[in-house]
């Protein structure tokens, strides 16, 4: 009898694509065991188990690869997961190069998947297994959240080829489409090894939103004319042999009559320098141009000779408090909800659980913050199950991600922006442009009621790369 050619598999998927029905197909065949999320940095396969074949979250966090161990080592079965692109990064590689892990790549048209996590969230039901307590909503199509909805599927897409290119592997593609095959099922199990064939599909997960699209969200005639611009053969083209991807451009946002490009770093004084653009071309800041795909900012470029493009830096201690108060210590919107609970539990964070109140201190507040640096420490390395986000990402390497759109003209610190954006707006012709706003300090306590020169340090430790790329010093001269 040959040898297995696996030893464990891998669903490649995403929210709202139809994993969990496969997982429940691939589930009622005796020889496969999918154990759900294993690597979702919140929980360990579902929201509420305690762990995996004895592996705890926290057992997890230290040692990801010994999950895979035990998944690997499972009697009689083969076990396997599903990975979506911000789950546990520390794995992806021991997946991707390893050649007895079999990869299966579900994907869905990104619009589907879009409308109907917008749905989900709306209605706050995310399986469905009686039709007679299916919650109806109709979701709010945004343009800019689509559009960076769909860069982040494909440049994980993108990788997923790429990686599996240049190591000789191939995985086995299913569509959202075929899940009602139980003749793709079948093929997919004795691809994986598994001769059992099934007779029918498991039918105890019903489809929530069978409509057809248009008529699921409140907003149909914006999301039409926002999609018109949009390369459809590239849109939905899977398994995803799409043309290379840039840098996300989503969040560039250009001026509404002068010809000003701002490339925002997250993190940085992005409202402020958004109001400034908005006031020069006497509009409100949803007036100016936002949203734009790749083949829309060319078409921007080639329609507005002579423009200028831009980005504001902030002094990394000022970028990283303020990142801290706003997604991470506050606990409303706008917040990182299930990373501020994930830092909370894994990390210690000292934060009130229902953001910060009266009793809250000067002293606590300084604690939180150097914890939270020292888990942007770990983050940074690569050393986290959490997602490294744009907002706490080093500015040098977003930097590097502007290059493949077009680097942008001017570099501006913020605390020089007063003078030097009025100085740009002059020389595109605007003759009297208005003040630049200022950020106001972060609550419940400003940057400068807690800083010193401990924390300076710990700062200029974690954040080493753009202190040394812009010669950032101390951010304040005591």
């Amino acid at each position: 009898m040959s040898e297995p050619a696996f030893d464990y598999f891998v669903v490649f998927a995403e929210m709202r694509t139809g994993s969990n029905f496969l997982e429940t197909n691939l589930n009622a065949f005796d020889g496969l065991a999918c154990h759900g999320e294993a690597f979702n940095p919140h929980f360990i396969g579902y929201p509420d188990s305690a762990d995996i074949l004895g592996v705890t979250q926290s057992l997890r966090e230290a040692d990801p690869a010994r999950l895979i161990q035990e998944i690997r080592a499972q009697p009689g079965v083969l076990g396997g997961f599903r990975y979506f692109h911000d789950h546990d990064p520390r794995v992806l590689d021991l997946m991707l190069e390893d050649p007895r892990c079999a990869k299966i790549v579900l994907t869905r048209n990104p619009l589907d998947s879009y409308v109907s996590w917008k749905i989900a969230q709306e209605t706050g039901q995310w399986k469905l297994t009686n039709v007679k307590r299916r919650k109806e909503a109709k979701a709010r199509f945004d343009a800019a959240e689509f559009a960076a909805h769909v860069e982040a599927l494909q440049d994980f897409q993108v990788t997923l080829l790429n990686r599996l290119q240049a190591l000789g592997q191939t995985a086995f593609y299913v569509a959202y489409e075929d899940l009602q095959s139980v003749v793709v099922m079948n093929g997919l199990a004795r691809w994986l090894g598994v001769p059992q064939q099934l007779e029918a599909l498991d039918e105890s997960l019903k489809r929530q939103n069978p409509a057809p699209v248009l008529d699921k969200v409140a907003n149909p005639e914006e999301m039409q004319a926002a999609l018109a611009g949009l390369d459809r053969f590239n849109l939905t083209r899977t398994p995803n042999f799409e043309p290379r991807r840039g840098p996300a451009v989503p969040g560039y946002v250009a001026g509404a009559v002068t010809p000003l490009l701002y490339l925002p770093l997250k993190g940085g004084p992005e409202a402020e320098v958004e109001q400034w653009m908005a006031d020069l071309d006497r509009v409100a800041p949803d007036g100016l141009i936002r949203g734009l795909n790749q083949k829309q900012l060319r078409q921007w470029k080639r329609g507005n000779k002579g423009f200028r493009s831009f980005t504001v830096l902030r002094h990394p201690a000022a970028r990283a408090h303020a990142v801290f108060c706003r997604r991470i210590l506050n606990a409303g919107a706008g917040s990182y909800r299930q990373i501020r609970n994930t830092l909370r539990r894994q990390f210690g964070l000292a934060v009130p659980e229902a953001g910060p109140g009266e009793g809250y201190t000067r002293a606590q507040h300084r604690e939180a913050f150097a914890t939270f640096l020292e888990f942007v420490r770990a983050s940074l390395a690569g050393q986290t199950s959490v997602r490294l986000d744009a907002e706490w990402a080093s500015q040098s390497q977003a930097l590097e991600g502007f290059a493949g759109a077009g680097v942008p003209d001017l570099l501006i610190r913020e605390t020089e922006m007063a003078d030097d954006l009025p100085a740009l707006a002059r020389k595109l012709g605007r003759v009297e442009p208005g003040p630049v706003p200022a950020a106001l300090p972060e609550q419940p306590f400003a940057l400068d009621e807690i800083y010193d020169a401990g924390l300076e340090a710990l700062i200029a430790s974690v954040y080493q790369r753009d202190y040394l790329a812009f010669g950032f010093g101390p951010w304040r001269a005591d």
